[in-house]
């Protein structure tokens, strides 16, 4: 059949078809040598339809091609679990808009409990690079895996509590467009510092100051999301404001003393351990 009529029973445009068809997609049966006309037969419709439905979920077009090479039962675990992650998103998104209602008719509902914390100073063994939103996690890996590596025969001593706990810094903003400076921290101990850090070519070793730190305990979780940090930016702010701290004792940007996300796993460490995530800003 031709696209136009492979298109009105498929539900898809001529457009959508010419765009699956150069993505590879869905490829027309035959292609006219001459006229350049695609054709279509109907065993294809299936193929079309199920494209159609998964672009209705908003599954981007890169997910859908990988998707279209499982078979049925991989497929539907995939398209179950893109559909419980997208709950997940819109459930965040959700509170956002409810704390968006609330500062915009002047009602100050906090998302978050904040606190405060001393941190004294510490040894660190770091990694820094600029990314963006897309690198984040790989950087992460990158950190734990340079640990893990060189940790195999002689076990980096651990310190106890947030102070002793893993912790990344936002020196930048991070966005899917631009890169920014990201840090990767490991606190170890002062005496074993230049030591340890002999055993790390990879790491930089570095003191960072004492200082106090509002924050906000995110729960169990891995890389935080936009929502999180908006939501935990907001309840910072309202803090800040009731605590009369004025902008330059506060940190709530990254270019000033970074935002820092620890995270903190509670032994017995497994592959399978989630850690407890707070969100932090250091302040005066």
């Amino acid at each position: 059949m031709s696209i136009g009529e492979f298109a009105r029973r498929s539900l898809l445009s001529p457009k959508a078809l010419r765009l699956y068809d150069g993505l590879g997609l869905l490829s027309p049966a035959r292609v006219d040598e001459l006229s350049g006309y695609r054709y279509y037969e109907s065993a294809q419709l299936q193929q079309a339809r199920l494209i159609a439905t998964l672009r209705q979920l908003g599954i981007p077009l890169t997910t859908v091609k990988e998707l279209l090479a499982l078979d049925p039962a991989e497929l539907a675990e995939h398209v179950t679990a893109f559909w419980q992650g997208a709950e997940t998103r819109h459930a965040r998104q959700r509170e956002l808009v409810t704390a968006l209602v609330d500062r915009i008719t002047g009602r100050n509902t906090v998302m978050y409990e904040v606190a405060s914390r001393e941190m004294p100073q510490r040894s660190l063994l770091c990694l820094k690079r600029n990314v963006d939103e897309s690198g984040l996690w790989g950087l992460g890996k990158e950190f734990v895996a340079i640990i893990r590596d060189h940790t195999r025969d002689h076990r980096l001593p651990r310190m106890g509590g947030r102070q002793g706990a893993a912790f990344c810094i936002y020196w930048g903003q991070v966005t899917a467009d631009s890169d920014g400076p990201v840090e990767w921290c490991r606190p170890v101990p002062d005496d074993q510092a230049e030591e340890l850090a002999a055993q790390f070519p990879e790491l930089t070793l570095r003191v960072e100051p004492a200082h106090r730190e509002a924050y906000v305990d995110l729960g169990p979780g891995g890389q935080i999301n936009a929502t999180q940090w908006q939501l935990a930016d907001e309840a910072l702010r309202s803090w800040a404001n009731a605590q009369g701290l004025d902008r330059k004792q506060l940190s709530l940007t990254p270019e000033d003393l970074g935002v820092r996300i620890t995270y903190l796993a509670t032994p017995p460490i497994t592959d399978k351990s989630v850690p407890d995530c707070d969100f932090a800003v250091p302040f005066a």
